[in-house]
């Protein structure tokens, strides 16, 4: 059962809605005008203007559950924060609660020593620095994270790193100071899940080319500035390895958890948003002698994205509050769902607005195109949705698995036979 919303909560959603209402929305127009004209390779001073009133007003890093850097909200009060900052593709950042950093921050809290809390999480917490997190590479299908083929081989007090990466969030920013990289530290051992490991690359360090920007359907800077990096002969310290050698998945598992339920609630506050443009447009707009909202089709569309979110944050915050009373492991099932059910409600209901908006829907005017394209991507973050019905699909079948309960198979075989039935 998801617990109700604290007295806490419920303040700090009303003064969220009142900072997105004074200060978010009416800002995402030049948002989005200086992501589009300064590029990915830029800071935007939208950005840089607003931080400082989301601190003084507060509403400053609401992640971390438990622990003293953050609000210490659980899982399913931060979620119905999220939503709403979800709302507008601007506001994670102002709130210093963006991806990747969020799960960065969560990875130096729990696996950073004392002195990479001091040079690295410190600036990020206080929004000073931003972060990135390389994995994904281009020759490799990197669904499966143990196909990585970066390289990171010890040589003495270092580590050296050799590899090609891309899809890396946040690498063309020029705020971004410190990268998380995942790569091999022991290719031949036989344990694929030990094979690789995280480590702290400071991304002035020689040897880091950020090569260009990749443009998600079109759009750069926004939502997410992914990236191609290449590390050639990168030279770190061998204290700037993450909790030890071969611990990569390990950490990974822990970063992944939290940062999925962000994502989807996101999403959700994303697609209420959507939502809300269908109402406004079938309302005031006229076709064929009537208003879109006398429409079939149009009132069939709206009951059935209402129902798709509803289901969608009801699964999202259930998986939160399984997570903040049994932990991440035991919630493994419920995150495989919503990561595959969120997405694809979001990319459903853009989808619908882009139809309700016509024309106009595919262009830059009226945030649907954006929307989708923030959605889709969405099904390939952490992990495709073939993955994860996988792996759901993996856990059914055990339940199920040596188990003689009876079914339903010999009952209908039976009834089949009964001369009673047959025409």
């Amino acid at each position: 059962m998801i617990p109700d919303k604290t007295p806490r909560v419920l303040d700090l959603e009303t003064r969220l809605r009142d900072f997105m209402d004074r200060h978010i929305y009416p800002n995402e127009s030049r948002y989005l005008t200086q992501a589009e004209e300064l590029g990915p390779f830029s800071t935007y001073p939208v950005i840089e203007e607003l931080k400082p009133l989301a601190r003084a007003a507060g509403l400053w890093n609401l992640f971390l559950p438990e622990s003293s850097h953050g609000a210490g909200l659980s899982n399913v009060e931060y979620g119905h924060l999220c939503e709403i900052m979800g709302r507008s593709l601007l506001a994670p950042e102002v709130f210093n609660c963006n991806a990747p950093d969020t799960g960065n921050m969560e990875v130096l809290e729990r696996y950073g020593t004392a002195e990479h809390k001091e040079r690295w999480l410190k600036p990020l917490l206080a929004g000073e620095i931003r972060s990135c997190f390389a994995m994904t590479e281009p020759d490799v299908a990197s669904s499966d994270a143990t196909n990585i083929q970066a390289e990171i081989r010890r040589d003495g007090d270092h580590y050296v790193i050799n590899a090609h990466k891309w899809y890396t969030t946040g690498a063309s920013n020029p705020a971004t100071k410190i990268c998380i990289f995942m790569g091999k530290t022991d290719p031949a051992n036989p344990d694929r899940h030990r094979q690789q490991s995280m480590i702290l690359v400071p991304m002035d360090t020689p040897g880091i080319t950020v090569t260009r920007s990749l443009p998600v359907f079109g759009y750069y800077g926004v939502p997410d500035r992914a990236s191609e990096v290449l590390f050639e002969n990168v030279r770190v310290p061998a204290s700037n390895l993450l909790l030890g050698e071969g611990r990569g998945f390990e950490i990974a598992q822990g970063r992944l958890g939290p940062g999925r339920i962000h994502h989807c609630m996101r999403a959700i506050g994303l697609a209420e948003r959507m939502l809300e443009s269908m109402c406004d447009r079938a309302l005031s707009r006229v076709a064929f002698g009537k208003r879109l909202s006398d429409q079939g089709v149009t009132r069939e569309r709206i009951a059935n994205a209402r129902i798709l979110i509803d289901q969608s944050r009801l699964l999202t915050l259930h998986a939160a509050h399984k997570m903040d009373t049994v932990g991440n492991k035991e919630a493994r099932a419920e995150i495989a769902m919503i990561k595959v059910a969120v997405p694809a409600m979001a990319c459903q209901v853009a989808d619908w607005a882009i139809q309700m908006f016509g024309g106009g829907g595919t262009g830059n005017d009226f945030g649907t195109a954006l929307a989708f394209a923030t959605a889709r991507v969405l099904r390939l973050v952490d992990g495709p949705d073939e993955v994860h019905r996988d792996q759901l699909a993996r856990m059914e079948l055990k339940r199920r698995e040596g188990r003689n309960h009876p079914g339903w198979t010999r009952q209908v075989t039976r009834l089949g036979r009964n001369p009673g039935l047959a025409p």
